[in-house]
């Protein structure tokens, strides 16, 4: 019989290492890491286990494990005591991520910084910027997140990551680093962020839980395609560096579509949410946790992604080192 025989290259583990299309490495993660305001703080959160919420001066374990593994960067969410209706502590000089940023550049230099921007953990209402008519304005917010990005600039960030999907957010930042003296500070868009029920388990590690409504009046609709290219065309446009897709494991088509669109490096964000029912379904026996968070992630670096913010960033970087 005369027919392809496509399992010759699937014989045994050398082979199939020679032939693989699509290789996982360290060098994609970014981990993300919850800083709080306050001392002692090492807070399991329950939803996300494994994962803490720290104080300044408690999270240098979480760092030393994060240098030890070789993790390039980290993005750091900030939770700060004082919440007003604008987020205010969000641009101070003394706000908790400001002081973070500070911390780490001075005694981690070699981990790459890079800065969630946005006001839900630092409003009173939990919402992405100030309340006019029951929504988020969208201007007032702009006006806002140019002082925060700033802020961050002064502090020694490496790199900014607006997250609240506010039209014209990515033209504003860039302006305001500019003129503040930081033209060459990059920034990482949240181009496509989608109204996703995954988000869940964040909520709670970063105290940001709307106190009314939801935040569909500003992040994308998930049953929308042609949009996210919309969205990400006009980060693009505006000078975003590197474009975020998320969450990712629902939406591993349209990181292929924007991957196939941009000549920009690709993230996404592997959510809270995602993790956690990997956690939860492993912690029952129903899966085999370390293979499932690998082959998820190894899905996303195949749909184009450049860049992987996920949770599951030490422990991959553990098996990749077993690996090998």
């Amino acid at each position: 019989m005369n027919f392809q025989r496509t399992r010759r290259l699937r014989k045994n583990t050398n082979i199939r290492r020679l032939v693989r299309e699509t290789q996982l490495s360290v060098d994609d993660f970014v981990y993300p890491i919850f800083i709080e305001e306050g001392e002692n703080i090492e807070a399991e959160i329950p939803s996300m286990p494994g994962i803490k919420r720290w104080s300044l001066d408690t999270v240098s374990k979480e760092l030393d494990e994060v240098v030890a593994l070789n993790i390039p960067a980290i993005m750091l969410f900030g939770i700060p005591k004082h919440k007003d209706s604008e987020g205010s502590s969000s641009w101070q000089d003394d706000g908790i991520m400001q002081q973070a940023v500070r911390f780490i550049k001075q005694h981690y230099p070699q981990l790459y910084v890079i800065t969630d921007v946005c006001f839900c953990e630092y409003t009173d209402h939990g919402h992405c910027g100030p309340i006019c008519d029951h929504d988020v304005d969208n201007d007032a917010t702009l006006a806002n997140i140019a002082k925060q990005v700033v802020s961050h600039a002064k502090a020694g960030v490496d790199m900014v990551a607006p997250s609240g999907m506010m039209d014209g957010m990515i033209a504003t930042i860039r302006q305001a680093l500019d003129d503040a003296g930081f033209p060459n500070l990059p920034i990482m868009s949240y181009a496509v962020k989608y109204a996703s029920a995954f988000y869940g388990p964040f909520r709670d590690a970063a105290d940001s839980t709307p106190t009314f409504g939801d935040r569909r009046t500003y992040q994308m609709d998930p049953a929308n395609r042609d949009e996210a290219m919309r969205e990400a065309m006009l980060d693009f446009e505006e000078q975003a560096d590197i474009l975020m897709v998320k969450p990712a494991l629902s939406y591993l088509d349209i990181i292929r579509d924007v991957k196939n669109q941009f000549p920009v490096p690709i993230a996404c964000y592997n959510v809270s949410g995602e993790y956690a029912m990997v956690k939860a379904a492993a912690e029952k026996g129903w899966i085999d946790g370390t293979r499932v968070m690998m082959e998820s992630l190894l899905s996303m670096k195949r749909a184009g992604a450049n860049i992987i913010i996920t949770y599951f960033a030490k422990e991959a970087a553990i098996c990749l080192q077993q690996q090998h």
